[in-house]
C-alpha cells in the first residue's frame, strides 16, 4: 500500500502502538537450525554472524510463517526442502504484538498473536493462537485476513529483502532491472498484471459473444418476416373483432344514450334542488331581517314613548311659561290702559282748569252779582262730592290691587295643582310598571323558562315535545334558561343588556332541524323566533388569553356559566361575550372603553346601564334605557321583595301627592272665592264712583249754566274750584308716577317671563327635534319592515310557484327515462352482457348514429382486406412462436453477457485511469525521497521512470566533481558510491510503502568502509525516524553503529564444523 512522503513526527513515534511488530521467532528442525529462538526489539534490530551461521534462515522462516511459497523465498523449490536433514518435520512459530487501535480482533487474540506453521513430508498446516497459546483458527482465510489487516507482504522486496535480492539489486546496473524492482516494490507490477489479465479476458469474452450473436441472425431475419405477415393478418382480425365490438356497442349505445339523458336530468334535478336551500336561505334571511326590524321597531317605539313623555312634560312646562308671560303682558297692557286713562283724565282736568280760568276772567269782567252764600253752598257740595269720589277711587284701586294679587296666587295654585297631577300620573305609571314586573317575576318564579318568551315559549316547548321524533337532535333553548351567573347577581342587568334578545333564541344542529323548529313555532303562534344553527358535536371553545381584552375588569364570558358547552360557544360566536367588558360605573367604563384602546375590546357595559364602544374612530356612549328586572338571577324572591317595597313607596308618594292636590284645590277654591268677592266689591265701588262722578259732573254743569246765566257769579268760587282741580291734578300726577313705576315693573316682569319662555323653547327644541327624528326613524323602520315582509312573501311565492313545480316536472321526466332505460337495457342484454362492453374500456360517448356509420365503413374495409390473404394466421403464429422460443433464451443470455462485459469494461477503464494517476504520483515522490537521502552525503540526484519503456535510470552528481557532469550510469561510480546510491534508492522506496516491520539481509555488500558507515547511519536514522520495526542482517562488524535505546544488536553462534 502506497503512503504519503511526509515523515511521521517524533510525538507520533512515541505514541505508536507497535501493533503487528515481531516479538519472537522460534524454529525447530528448520534448515540448519534444530531449535532456535530469537527475540526482537520494537525498533531497530541488528543480527550478525559468520557465513553459514543461519542468519538468512530467520528471514526465510518469517516469510514461510506468513504463507510465502517456497519458490518465493528463492531458497528451495518446495516447503519440505526446508526440513533439516534427518528430520521428519519442521516447525516455525512467530509471535506478533497485537495492541492499540490497530489491533486485530483483540477480544479473541488478546495482546499477542502466535502464528505456527508445521511442515511435513506430505503436508503443511498453519495454526493461529491467542496470547495464551490456545488455538483460535487453522484456516488460511484467517491468516490472509490478518496479513491484509497489518499490510504484510513478505514477497515485496521493500518489506523483506533477502540476500539474493540484495545482491541482485545492489550489483545490477540495468535500468530495466531497477524498473522491475521499483514496479514490484510499489505493487504497481501486481496491479498492472491484474489489469492486463482482465483486459485480455474481456477481449476474449467479447469475441465469443459476437460469434454467438452471429449464429442467430438468420433465424432473427426469418422471425422478422413472419412478424410482418402476422401483423397484417392481425389487422384484419382486429377489424373483424372491432366490427363485432361496434355491433355490441351499438346495442348498448341506446342504453348509454338514455343514461346520458338520465344523468343530465339528474344534474338538472340536483341544480333545481340546490335552489331550495338558496331560496330558503333568502327566506330565512328576510325572516331574520323582519325579526330584527321588529325588535328594532319595539325598541324604537319604547324610545319614542320615552321621548314623547319627556317632550310632553317639556311642552307643558313651556306652555306654563307661555301662560305666565301672556298674563304678565295682559297685566302690563291693563296698567298701560289705566295709565293712559288717568293721563287723559288729568288732561281733562287741566283743560277744565284752563276753561275755569277763562270763565273767572269772564266772570270778573261780566258779573259781580253772585252772593257769597250760594257760592259757598255750591263749593261745599262740590268739595263733598270730590272727597267722596276720591274715597271711592281709593277703595276701587285697593280692591283692584287685591284682586290682581289673588289672581296671581290662584294662577300659581292652578300651576301647582297641574304639577301635582303630573307627579301623580308618573307615580301611577311607575306603580303599574312595577306591578307588571312583579307579576312577571312571580310567573318566572313558577317556571323560569317563561322569563324568555312568556307563554309563547311554553307553547313552543310543548310543540317541540310532541314533534321530538322529527328532530335530528333536540333543540336547545331558550338560551337564557341555560345561562347562570357566577358569584352572585351583581352583573345580571348588564349581562342581560348586552345579550338582549339572544337570550330568547333557540339552537339547532342543522338546517333541517331549523325548518322543523320554525314549523313548531308557527304551530305555537310564536312569530319572530330567533333560530341559530350550530354543530352540537363541537367541544367547548378554548379562548387563548391573547384573544381577550387585557384588563382587570371582568368580561361577560367570565361571569356566566352553562351546563351546555354549545350555549357558551354560540354566545362567543354570536355576541362575542369574551370581548365584552363590565365596569362598576360610568367613569371606569369610560376609562376602559376610550382610555387605552385595548385590543380585542368590543363593548363596555356599566352597572348603571351605559353602553360604550367605538363606531369607527368615533367614541360612542349610549345612555341607560328603562331598567327592567333581571331574568338571569338565580332567585327572583329578592327582586320581588325589592319591587314590592318600591311599589309601596310609589303608593305612598301617590297618597302624599293626592293629599297635596286636595290642599291645593281647597286653597284654590278659597282664592277664587276671594277673587269673586273682590270683583263684586270692586264693581260696586266702580258703580258708586260713577254715580258720584255723575253727580259732581251734573253739579258742575249746573254751576256752569248758572254762571252762564249769571255772569256775575263769584270769581272766588271758580278760583277755589281751580285750586281744587290743581290739587287734584297734583294728586293724579303723583298717582300717575306711581302707576308708571308699576307699569315699568310689569313690563320688566313681562319681558323676563317672555325671555324665560324663549329660552325654555330653545332648550326644548333639541329634545323635540330628537323626538321628531325618532318618529321619522320609527316610520322608516316600519317602512323597511313592510319591505322586508314583502320580500319574504316574494321568495315564498317563488319557492311555492316556481322552484317546487319545476322539481316535480323534472322528477316526472326522470321516471319516464328510467322506464325507457329499462327497456333498452333488456334489449341490449339479449345481444351481449354489459360486462363485455365494460371490459373494452371506458365509453367514448359515441352516439348510435355515429356507431352505425362506423360499422358500415368497417364492413367495406374488412371485405377488401380478406381478398389479399390466403394463409391462416394460426399457422403463422405457430411458426413464429416456435422460432421465437428457439432463440429467446440465447438472445437473453447473450444480451446479459454483453451488459456485464460492458459494466466490467467501464469499471476497468476507471481503474486503469486511477492506476496511471497513482503511478505518475509515485514517480515524482520517488525522485523527491531519493534526492533527500543522497543529500545526507552531499550528493544530488534524479530518478527518471518511463512506464512506456519500462526503464528506471538514476542520475547522480558527486560533490567532488568540478566539471559538474552528471553520472548517468551507476557503473561509472565506485562500488561504494554505487551501493550507497542504490541504498538511497531502496530507502526512497521504503518511504513509499507501509508495513509493521521490514527486513534487509546483506544490504552492505560491495561497500567500502566509508560508504558502509554512511549507509549504516542513514539506515539507522531512517529506521528510527520511520517508526516501524527493522531487522538488519549482515556478516560484517556493526560496532560502528551508534548505540541507542531503540537499537538491539544480536550475534549468531558460529557454525559447527
Amino acid at each position: 500500500m502506497v503512503k504519503s512522503g511526509a515523515r511521521a513526527s517524533d510525538s507520533f513515534i512515541k505514541q505508536r502502538s507497535g501493533s503487528g511488530s515481531i516479538l519472537r521467532i522460534k524454529v525447530e528442525n528448520f534448515m540448519c537450525h534444530s531449535n532456535l529462538q530469537i527475540e526482537f526489539g520494537e525498533w531497530v534490530n541488528f543480527i550478525t554472524g559468520q557465513n553459514g551461521s543461519g542468519k538468512s534462515a530467520i528471514l526465510t522462516a518469517l516469510c514461510v510463517a506468513f504463507g510465502c511459497r517456497a519458490r518465493g523465498t528463492q531458497r528451495a523449490a518446495t516447503l519440505k526442502d526446508f526440513i533439516k536433514t534427518g528430520c521428519s518435520y519442521a516447525v516455525v512459530q512467530v509471535e506478533m504484538k497485537n495492541s492499540g487501535e490497530d489491533a486485530f480482533k483483540p477480544e479473541i487474540y488478546g495482546g499477542v498473536i502466535i502464528i505456527e506453521r508445521r511442515i511435513t513430508e506430505s503436508a503443511t498446516a498453519t495454526v493461529l493462537k491467542d496470547y495464551l497459546g490456545k488455538k483460535v483458527s487453522n484456516k488460511r482465510d484467517e491468516l490472509r485476513e490478518l496479513v491484509e489487516h497489518f499490510n504484510i507482504d513478505v514477497e515485496n522486496p521493500c518489506v523483506v529483502m533477502s540476500q539474493d535480492k540484495s545482491r541482485e539489486f545492489l550489483h545490477s546496473g540495468n535500468d530495466k532491472d531497477k524498473f522491475k524492482f521499483f514496479f514490484k516494490a510499489t505493487l504497481l507490477q501486481q496491479v498492472n498484471d491484474l489489469l492486463q489479465s482482465i483486459y485480455e479476458h474481456l477481449t476474449k469474452a467479447t469475441a465469443i459473444v459476437d460469434e454467438l450473436e452471429n449464429t442467430i441472425k438468420p433465424i432473427e431475419k426469418e422471425i422478422s418476416e413472419l412478424r410482418g405477415k402476422i401483423k397484417n393478418m392481425e389487422q384484419v382480425e382486429e377489424i373483424a373483432q372491432r366490427l363485432q365490438q361496434l355491433k355490441k356497442k351499438l346495442a348498448w349505445s341506446w342504453v348509454y344514450d338514455v343514461d346520458r339523458q338520465l344523468q343530465e336530468q339528474t344534474e338538472k334535478i340536483v341544480k333545481l334542488k340546490e335552489r331550495i336551500p338558496t331560496c330558503q336561505a333568502k327566506i330565512d334571511w328576510e325572516l331574520g331581517k323582519v325579526e330584527s326590524l321588529r325588535d328594532t321597531l319595539t325598541k324604537k317605539k319604547a324610545q319614542v314613548a320615552c321621548l314623547m313623555d319627556e317632550s310632553t312634560a317639556m311642552k307643558r312646562e313651556i306652555e306654563s311659561f307661555h301662560q305666565s308671560a301672556k298674563t304678565a303682558v295682559r297685566e302690563k297692557i291693563a296698567l298701560q290702559e289705566e295709565f293712559n286713562h288717568k293721563c287723559n283724565y288729568v288732561q281733562k282736568i287741566k283743560d277744565r282748569v284752563r276753561r275755569l280760568e277763562r270763565q273767572v276772567g269772564d266772570i270778573n269782567e261780566q258779573t259781580m252779582k253772585n252772593t257769597q252764600a250760594e257760592q259757598s253752598e255750591i263749593e261745599e257740595k262740590l268739595k263733598y262730592l270730590e272727597q267722596e269720589v276720591e274715597k271711592v277711587e281709593t277703595l276701587r284701586s285697593r280692591l283692584k290691587e287685591e284682586e290682581n294679587c289673588f289672581l296671581e296666587k290662584a294662577f300659581e295654585g292652578r300651576k301647582k295643582m297641574e304639577h301635582i297631577e303630573d307627579m301623580i300620573k308618573n307615580h301611577q305609571k311607575r306603580q303599574r310598571f312595577i306591578t307588571s314586573n312583579i307579576n312577571d317575576l312571580k310567573k318566572h318564579q313558577t317556571n323560569k323558562v317563561t322569563a324568555f318568551g312568556g307563554d309563547r315559549v311554553i307553547n313552543l316547548l310543548q310543540a317541540i315535545e310532541s314533534n321530538h321524533r322529527r328532530f335530528r337532535k333536540p333543540p336547545i333553548g331558550p338560551i337564557g334558561s341555560h345561562v347562570t351567573l357566577v358569584n352572585g347577581n351583581k352583573w345580571a342587568s348588564s349581562v342581560e343588556q348586552a345579550l338582549g334578545t339572544l337570550l330568547n333564541a333557540f339552537i339547532v344542529t342543522d338546517h333541517k332541524d331549523s325548518l322543523t323548529l320554525r314549523g313548531c313555532a308557527n304551530e305555537a303562534n310564536y312569530r319572530n323566533l330567533k333560530i341559530i344553527i350550530y354543530d352540537f358535536s363541537r367541544p367547548r371553545l378554548n379562548i387563548p388569553r391573547h384573544m381577550v381584552p387585557q384588563t382587570e375588569h371582568p368580561t361577560i364570558f367570565s361571569v356566566i356559566d352553562s351546563d351546555n358547552p354549545t350555549v357558551l360557544n354560540v354566545l362567543v360566536d354570536q355576541s362575542g361575550v369574551e370581548r365584552q367588558v363590565l365596569a362598576e360605573n360610568y367613569e371606569e367604563g369610560k376609562a376602559v372603553a376610550f382610555g387605552k384602546r385595548l385590543s380585542n375590546l368590543k363593548e363596555v357595559y356599566t352597572l348603571d346601564g351605559y353602553k360604550m364602544f367605538f363606531r369607527g374612530p368615533v367614541q360612542t356612549t349610549l345612555p341607560p334605557l328603562s331598567r327592567r328586572p333581571s331574568r338571569l338571577c338565580a332567585s327572583f324572591d329578592d327582586q320581588i321583595k325589592d319591587l314590592e317595597i318600591e311599589a309601596s313607596k310609589e303608593q305612598n308618594e301617590i297618597n302624599q301627592c293626592m293629599r297635596r292636590k286636595r290642599e291645593a284645590e281647597e286653597n284654590l277654591e278659597e282664592l277664587e272665592l276671594k277673587v269673586r268677592q273682590l270683583k263684586k266689591h270692586r264693581r260696586q265701588a266702580e258703580k258708586v264712583l260713577t254715580t258720584k262722578e255723575l253727580e259732581m259732573h251734573d253739579l258742575k254743569n249746573t254751576v256752569a249754566a248758572e254762571i252762564e246765566a249769571l255772569p256775575s257769579s263769584s270769581v272766588n268760587e271758580l278760583q277755589l274750584e281751580i285750586m281744587k282741580d290743581l290739587e287734584e291734578i297734583d294728586e293724579k300726577e303723583a298717582f300717575l308716577e306711581k302707576l308708571q313705576n308699576c307699569l315699568k315693573e310689569a313690563e320688566l316682569k313681562a319681558n323676563k317671563l317672555t325671555a324665560l319662555f324663549e329660552n325654555m323653547r330653545e332648550s326644548a327644541k333639541g329634545e323635540i327635534d330628537a323626538f321628531e327624528e325618532a318618529e321619522n326613524e320609527l316610520k322608516k323602520i316600519e317602512k323597511d319592515l313592510q319591505s322586508a315582509e314583502a320580500e319574504k312573501i316574494h321568495y315564498e311565492n317563488i319557492m311555492k310557484n316556481k322552484v317546487l313545480p319545476d322539481i316535480k316536472n323534472a322528477e316526472a321526466n326522470y321516471e319516464e327515462l328510467k322506464n325507457k332505460r329499462k327497456e333498452s337495457d333488456q334489449k341490449a342484454s339479449e345481444i351481449c352482457p354489459e360486462s363485455e362492453i365494460e371490459s373494452l374500456g371506458p365509453w367514448d360517448g359515441s352516439t348510435p348514429e355515429q356507431l352505425s356509420a362506423q360499422i358500415t365503413r368497417m364492413n367495406q374495409r374488412l371485405h377488401r382486406e380478406n381478398q389479399q390473404f390466403s394463409e391462416s394466421i394460426d399457422d403463422l403464429r405457430m411458426m413464429y412462436e416456435s422460432l421465437e422460443r428457439k432463440i429467446a433464451k440465447k438472445r437473453k443470455s447473450y444480451q446479459d453477457h454483453r451488459e456485464k462485459l460492458m459494466a466490467c469494461k467501464n469499471a476497468l477503464d476507471s481503474r486503469w485511469a486511477k492506476f496511471q494517476r497513482n503511478a505518475s504520483l509515485l514517480r515524482r515522490q520517488l525522485t523527491w525521497q531519493f534526492n533527500a537521502h543522497l543529500g545526507k552525503k552531499g550528493i544530488s540526484g534524479h530518478i527518471k521512470v518511463s512506464y512506456e519503456n519500462k526503464t528506471l535510470s538514476i542520475e547522480v552528481k558527486m560533490p567532488q566533481d568540478a566539471t559538474s557532469n552528471v553520472v548517468r550510469d551507476t557503473k561509472g561510480l565506485s562500488g561504494g558510491e554505487r551501493s550507497f546510491s542504490t541504498l538511497c534508492f531502496a530507502l526512497a522506496l521504503h518511504e513509499m510503502t507501509e508495513a509493521p516491520f521490514r527486513a534487509m539481509d546483506e544490504f552492505d555488500v560491495f561497500m567500502d568502509a566509508v560508504s558502509r558507515k554512511i549507509s549504516l547511519d542513514a539506515l539507522v536514522d531512517f529506521a528510527i525516524g520511520e517508526g516501524s520495526q527493522w531487522m538488519f542482517i549482515t556478516p560484517h562488524d556493526i560496532s560502528m553503529v551508534k548505540s541507542h535505546e531503540r537499537i538491539k544488536k544480536q550475534q549468531m553462534a558460529a557454525p559447527r564444523s
